[in-house]
């Protein structure tokens, strides 16, 4: 798992990239739905973390994308406002 996280324009971007399976494309607005999980996941969870994630980001002003990485596995992008003085 790689985490980056850069500050320009006025927001932040944290971006974390791991190599696991992914989410498949047609699935991935609905992992954002509380208690939803990937069809055929061999994972444990409770389907609750990316829903609360867009929640607390979308509350703050910001945004939460997913993508696929290169080399396979998934590449989450989560968008704030920068603090202003």
């Amino acid at each position: 798992m790689t985490v980056s996280v850069v500050s320009a324009y006025g927001q932040v971007s944290v971006t974390v990239r791991d190599t696991g399976p992914g989410i498949p494309e047609h699935e991935r607005e609905h992992v954002f739905e509380r208690f939803y999980r990937v069809i055929g996941t061999q994972q444990e969870g409770s389907g609750l973390g990316l829903a609360i994630v867009r929640e607390v980001v979308v509350g703050a002003g910001g945004s939460v994308t997913l993508e696929d990485a290169e080399g396979g596995g998934l590449v989450v992008t989560v968008r704030l406002p920068a603090a202003t003085d």
